[in-house]
């Protein structure tokens, strides 16, 4: 019986806390245990051995089994979830899938919601910034940028989308979610152009372009397009120049150089 004690003491030294619940119980079974195997000397039967064979037994069962079932182990590689975002993806060559990563986690900021007036500009432009946006390098002429883009047809709004149904989005008609252009190039609307000057990196800015420009731009293939896919932004195009084709520009600025 010594050699029980033994494993039973080792058994209560690697797997028990005697601060804890099931610490104190498993000790307590284990004293039971040894109760018993102090008994076996003053009755030295054979049944009592037998009895204090399969009782000894069963506490020792239940000493080491108590702490794994109430506890179970936890698997850690000591990974940490957050280090691997920036890492870079295996094939991604130019970068792409990076970025898409990274616009995806892109959060709301408690500075969007702030009410801020719209700027009045020449031609009937007018904006509204909702985010600063950071860094030294602002949009100028000649800046190379790019930028998420959403453009809504203000004529065509409901009252899921009081600022107008969308035509185009960078989500869904570039591969990318991205549009890259130089400012000043002719290759889109003059006025959007004109009321991005000063944004930054994150700037998020919301930028109306009276319906006059609008069909200045499309006359100067000026307004960029929908995929064939995209079936309902082609007939909201088509639509918009049978109305008011004022447009509203929600722009977030990515990348400026």
């Amino acid at each position: 019986m010594p050699v029980l004690k033994t494993v039973c003491l080792c058994a209560l030294a690697i797997r028990c806390d005697a601060f804890s619940p099931v610490g104190r119980g498993t000790i307590t079974v284990l004293n039971q245990v040894m109760s018993s195997t102090s008994a076996l000397s003053s009755k030295p039967t054979d049944t009592s051995r037998r009895q204090l064979i399969t009782q000894a037994g069963s506490g020792l069962a239940s000493a080491v089994l108590l702490p794994f079932l109430v506890f179970p182990q936890k698997a850690s590689a000591g990974i940490d979830p957050n280090a691997l975002k920036s890492m870079s993806v295996e094939g991604d060559n130019n970068g792409s899938m990076q970025r898409l990563r990274q616009l995806q986690e892109e959060k709301t900021r408690p500075e969007d919601t702030v009410d801020k007036p719209f700027e009045k500009l020449d031609g009937g432009i007018s904006y509204r910034e909702y985010r600063e946006g950071k860094g030294d390098s602002i949009v100028t002429a000649g800046s190379k940028v790019a930028a998420e883009m959403t453009i809504r047809c203000k004529s065509f709004s409901t009252a899921n989308e009081p600022g107008g149904l969308k035509y185009y989005s960078t989500k869904d008609d570039t591969d990318f979610n991205e549009l890259a252009w130089t400012i000043g190039s002719g290759e889109l609307v003059p006025g959007l152009e004109d009321a991005m000057v000063g944004m930054r990196k994150g700037s998020i800015r919301r930028i109306e372009v009276p319906s006059t420009a609008v069909f200045a731009a499309r006359d100067a293939n000026q307004l960029p397009l929908p995929k064939a896919s995209n079936k309902d932004g082609n007939r909201r195009l088509s639509n918009l120049f049978k109305t008011d084709a004022t447009l509203i520009f929600e722009v977030l600025v990515t990348r400026i150089k």
